[in-house]
């Protein structure tokens, strides 16, 4: 089952003679469950494709389907509301609500989506990331390696169709960086769950299913791993 469908999909930033294409008439496919790898040099687009993909930024033209749903067909409430379900998000820099506890910032997308909370999910949630014990601290009292397995359990609490993971490893130490790849593979092992990993680091990419490799805006190999 393809989780995620991207036909001819093309960014271009500015206008007239200054005109930047970012992406340029990307194709390809995820099936359900897949661990995928995306892998270039700075600015070869990678950024930019996870942000179409998640709903983030806008195509320039093409189109993306997300558990069968052109997201792009929908308006911006429609998509922000999609995107809170089905899309759960890991970026870099953890992007953590300082003012809220670990388990308010797990439980954020169900309460901006003011859906009750899942207390049996959020608990194994919480034993899988390894923070049980430190539920009720604030994100300033965490380590980077912690406070990344915290936007690890946000993107894992609504059952999204897709993780889109944007460099997570890029702010931590070699030893947190082992820690969240390992318990990214847990959840794709243990969840099915589909994942898009954007990373620079080379003994990530060789632990994925796929590795998808972007140079100048287009894809230039698209590979298996293992089988």
């Amino acid at each position: 089952m393809k989780i995620l469908q991207v036909q001819n999909l093309s960014k271009i930033y500015g206008k007239d003679g200054t005109q930047v294409k970012a992406l340029d008439d990307v194709n390809f496919a995820i099936e359900k469950g897949e661990f995928v790898a995306v892998v270039g040099a700075s600015g070869s687009g990678k950024s930019t494709l996870l942000h179409l993909l998640g709903g983030v930024d806008r195509p320039t033209s093409g189109k993306v389907f997300v558990d069968g749903k052109d997201i792009y067909s929908m308006n911006e409430s429609q998509l922000a509301i999609f995107r809170r379900r089905n899309v759960g998000f890991i970026y870099q820099f953890y992007n953590l609500i300082p003012t809220l506890t670990v388990t308010e910032n797990i439980m954020l997308p169900r309460l901006l989506d003011e859906r009750e909370a899942d207390k049996e999910k959020l608990h194994t949630i919480l034993e899988t990331i390894g923070l049980t014990d430190r539920q009720s601290h604030l994100p300033n009292q965490l380590s980077g390696g912690q406070q990344q397995r915290v936007s690890v359990g946000r993107a894992l609490i609504n059952d999204p169709a897709i993780i889109l993971a944007d460099e997570p490893t890029g702010n931590l130490d070699s030893k947190s960086s082992r820690e969240v790849i390992e318990l990214l593979k847990a959840a794709n092992k243990r969840y099915n769950q589909t994942l898009l990993v954007i990373t620079h680091d080379e003994k990530i990419a060789l632990q994925a299913d796929r590795i998808i490799t972007i140079a100048d805006g287009r894809i230039t190999s698209d590979e298996q791993v293992k089988a």
